[in-house]
């Protein structure tokens, strides 16, 4: 189970880290073709979603990996599924059922990630 935690915390930071790089580096009209819901939020929070995004990713991976502070990986996990239930309310709200469903499979991984490594695989 440890090795399958490692290989979901390793996808999931990847989808992040990729997510937050785009979200708090695209200026938002490029951003727009490719994301339509950025339409509903200002450039400062679509950056400010980035950068959660982020630190996110970093929290899976870097305090496990370092054993400083390993509390963090699972706190960065249900920080990531907090994130995926904004999302799939927004994506509800704007009629996207593609995007709800990627939200639905991100927030499963962070939520089997959180209770893996709070419970049995903890570090």
């Amino acid at each position: 189970m440890n090795v399958f935690l490692w290989v979901a915390q390793a996808v999931l930071a990847a989808v992040f880290g990729l997510a937050g790089v785009m979200h708090s580096t695209l200026p938002k009209e490029r951003l727009h073709p490719m994301l339509p819901w950025v339409e509903d939020f200002t450039p400062a929070r679509i950056r400010l979603i980035g950068v959660v995004e982020l630190l996110g990713a970093l929290g899976l991976i870097l305090p496990a990996a370092t054993g400083i502070a390993p509390i963090l990986t699972p706190l960065a996990a249900v920080g990531l599924a907090i994130t995926m239930l904004g999302a799939a309310v927004t994506h509800v709200r704007r009629k996207e059922p593609a995007a709800v469903a990627v939200n639905a499979v991100l927030l499963a991984l962070a939520v089997l990630i959180a209770w893996g490594r709070f419970g049995p695989n903890a570090f």
